[in-house]
Parts: structure tokens; C-alpha cells; sequence
């Protein structure tokens, strides 16, 4: 779990970058981006710098960032997203060394439509991601080319990578369209891409049907990359698989994160209150699968850090990083305010063993899954070209150059 001081400086580095964006409509969550107005020539994008870094980590760290199509004609894609995500980073989590595992999106149109990009930033909380992803609906587009060039730059020159021989920094571009090659101010892909490869960000390339316009410019942006190419049906080619085991996975993980008390400051207080909103919406609106894969998700070692965030005082006293007895009362969880130490004590404790109780059941019903899941794809030939699979295999073998091995993986 990354320490306060990290978050605390990705919180101002961030915010650092926001204002120095210019065109933005600015809110506490995404950034949505109109058409740029003409660069002057000083802006080379030789020249362009990072938006904002971190240090490197203690422990190696996958950051992804996805550039999705999002017009009228991605729909079944953008569907097969919101129930692949977590399947997706379950098994980027998977590797050894236990990565953190960091992701970002940034949505794109076209110019006229509602939105030309949206953009979300990098974070470790991929419930809030996930939330965010919900609310995509696919429209607009249906004039060909779309936004593809604003959409990458952003991508590598707008987000906030990690730096460090560690990091294994990577781009997923899906669309099913051509980029607009005709707007004067835009930077085209192939600037793009040597600025990403000067900055160790791999991009990959996933094309959705089969136009063939796009097919050769896709190609072509994962070989300027060393990055790879693949091609999925209009609707991600998606396996729809319903474990028998779904329904008491998600019911399960609801009630572990019903374990949650946070901690801290007014400010701190907030922003877990909008990882708990993203929680409850997810919960309430998100497919039965998808739960099941987040709940497999948050009882990786990487998945901690998504399921608890910060200030999460029921882990931080079982360790040892508080001590309840110095908080002041103000900073307590409304749940505990009100009661004498003892009983503050007691519920705690009562807390953690709920909440080990249920991380073993999760654990343990986790497993039967994905061993019925691998038994059903063993089945269906037509699994290795599906979205999950296509990414995993770009994944396994790019970040083995980042020190990160899925060998174990793929010995069970």
C-alpha cells in the first residue's frame, strides 16, 4: 500500500497539472477536454514535458492507462470494458513480485460531438475508475475518423506516470476508427509515439471490427511503439462465463466493505466518502460477474489498496500505524463516536474478525471460480481472442522487461 506521503503528492502533483492545462472544464473527477486551439511553434512536442511524476516505488508497479473509443458504434465494446476490467487487473495483479497495479481512461469522440476526451487519472482506486466507467455510454461519431491523435497524446503526455526502471508503463488505444489526420492542430500519432517511447511507455494497439482504414494505421502505431496489435469482434468478443459461484461472491464482498470505518480529518473524511459512493454505486448497478470478479480482485495483494484506500482505521490499528487511544474525536468514525474507549475497542476488534472471517470465504470461493472460469475457457476455443485474453498476453510479455514474471500463473 503506497504510504500518505506518495498519495499526498499525487494529490498535489495532479492537481498541479490540471491548472496547467489549458481548455478544461475542471471538476473533482475527470477533465473533459475541447478541440485545441493551434500550438505555438516554441510547443514542439519534442519539447512537451511530463505533466506530472512520481518516484519510483518499493515495489514494482504496472501503470495502464486505456484510450477508449467511446462514439456510437463501441457500444457492445464498451459493454464487454465494464465486464472485463477486473478480470483484467486480477491478472495483471497476479504476477510475482505482487505489483501495485495503478489505472486511468481516457475517453474519446470527436470533435462536434459531447465531448472530445474525458479524462481520468491514474489511481490506485480502481472502484472510483470503475464508477466512472459505468456512466459511459456510447454515442456520437458515425462520421469516420475520430479524435484518435488528441486522444493518445493525452494519454502519455497528460497523465501522471510513474518514473523507475520498476514501472511497466503501458497504453491500450481501442477504437474502431482512424484518427483525424486533417486537423492542423493536432499532434499526430507519430510524434506522439516517440515521445511515449523516449518515456518507456509501451502502446498497444486494439482494433474493434474490421475497417480496414484502421486496421494499417493501428498497425503501424504498436510497431512505432514496439507495442502489439490486435483485432476483436464490434462487441470485444467478450465470453460471457456465470460461475456458480457469482452471486455469493458478490454478496460477500458487499458485506466486507460494509467493514470499513475511515478515519482522519474533514478533508480525509470526504474523500473516502466518495470511494464509498463508488462503492454503493457499483454495488447497486454493477452486473453480478463483475462483482464476482472485483470481490477475486480485492483479495489480491494488489487489490488491498482498492478495497481499503486510506485512513481505513480498523487496518491501520492491526498494523500498528495508529493508536486509537491518541485520536482525537473529532477524527474517529461516526460509528465510534459516542462510545467509551472499551467499547470503541471492542467493536474494532470485532470488526477485523468479521472481516478475516469473510476475506476466507472470499478466499476459498475465489478460488472454485476461477478454476470453473479456466475449466469453461478450456472448452471454448474461441477465448484467446476475446479483449481479457488479448490484453493479459501483451501484458505477460512486456512486463516481463520490468522484472515482473507470470510464470506461476500459468503453472496452476
Amino acid at each position: 500500500m503506497k504510504s500518505k506521503l506518495v498519495i499526498a503528492s499525487l494529490f498535489v502533483l495532479t492537481a498541479g497539472a490540471v491548472v496547467a492545462f489549458p481548455h478544461v472544464r475542471r471538476d473533482a473527477t475527470e477533465t473533459s477536454v475541447g478541440p485545441p486551439v493551434a500550438a505555438p511553434a516554441a510547443m514542439a512536442p519534442v519539447a512537451l514535458q511530463p505533466a506530472v511524476a512520481l518516484v519510483a516505488p518499493a515495489r514494482p508497479r504496472i501503470d495502464v492507462v486505456f484510450a477508449l473509443d467511446t462514439t456510437g458504434s463501441m457500444g457492445g465494446l464498451i459493454q464487454a470494458a465494464k465486464e472485463d476490467i477486473w478480470a483484467i487487473a486480477t491478472r495483471m495483479a497476479s504476477a510475482q513480485p505482487a505489483p501495485e497495479l495503478r489505472m486511468g481512461l481516457v475517453a474519446f469522440r470527436d470533435r462536434g460531438d459531447d465531448y472530445v476526451t474525458r479524462r481520468y487519472e491514474l489511481t490506485a482506486d480502481l472502484d472510483s475508475m470503475y464508477a466512472r466507467l459505468m456512466d459511459f455510454k456510447a454515442d456520437g461519431g458515425g462520421d469516420g475518423p475520430e479524435s484518435v491523435n488528441q486522444a493518445l497524446h493525452e494519454a502519455v503526455t497528460k497523465m501522471a506516470w510513474s518514473e523507475g526502471d520498476s514501472v511497466y508503463r503501458v497504453v491500450f488505444l481501442v477504437g474502431d476508427a482512424p484518427p483525424h489526420m486533417d486537423y492542423q492542430d493536432d499532434v499526430k500519432y507519430p510524434q506522439t509515439l516517440a515521445i511515449a517511447k523516449s518515456r518507456g511507455i509501451v502502446v498497444n494497439a486494439i482494433q474493434a471490427g474490421s475497417e480496414a482504414a484502421t486496421m494499417g494505421i493501428w498497425q503501424q502505431i504498436a510497431s512505432l511503439n514496439q507495442g502489439r496489435y490486435f483485432k476483436v469482434g464490434q462487441d470485444g468478443d467478450a465470453l460471457a462465463i456465470a460461475a456458480p459461484q457469482d452471486t455469493a461472491l458478490a454478496e460477500l464482498s458487499k458485506e466486507l466493505d460494509g467493514t470499513r470505518l475511515y478515519y482522519g480529518d474533514e478533508h480525509q473524511k470526504v474523500a473516502m466518502a466518495a470511494k464509498v459512493a463508488a462503492t454503493d454505486k457499483l454495488h447497486a448497478a454493477g452486473s453480478i460477474a463483475a462483482r464476482a470478479k472485483r470481490a477475486e480482485f480485492n483479495a489480491s495483494a494488489a487489490g488491498a489498496s482498492n478495497r481499503l484506500g486510506e485512513n481505513e482505521l480498523v487496518d491501520d490499528i492491526a498494523k500498528g500505524k495508529v493508536d486509537l487511544a491518541k485520536l482525537d474525536a473529532k477524527q474517529l468514525p461516526d460509528a465510534l463516536k459516542g462510545l467509551d474507549r472499551a467499547a470503541q475497542s471492542k467493536q474494532i476488534e470485532e470488526t477485523l474478525s468479521r472481516r478475516k472471517d469473510l476475506e476466507s470465504k472470499i478466499a476459498k470461493l475465489g478460488a472454485e471460480r476461477r478454476a470453473y472460469v479456466e475449466g469453461e475457457m478450456k472448452k471454448r476455443a474461441e477465448g484467446a481472442t476475446s479483449l481479457d485474453e488479448q490484453i493479459f498476453s501483451a501484458v505477460k510479455e512486456q512486463a516481463s522487461a520490468r522484472g515482473l514474471s507470470y510464470e506461476p500463473l500459468e503453472k496452476k
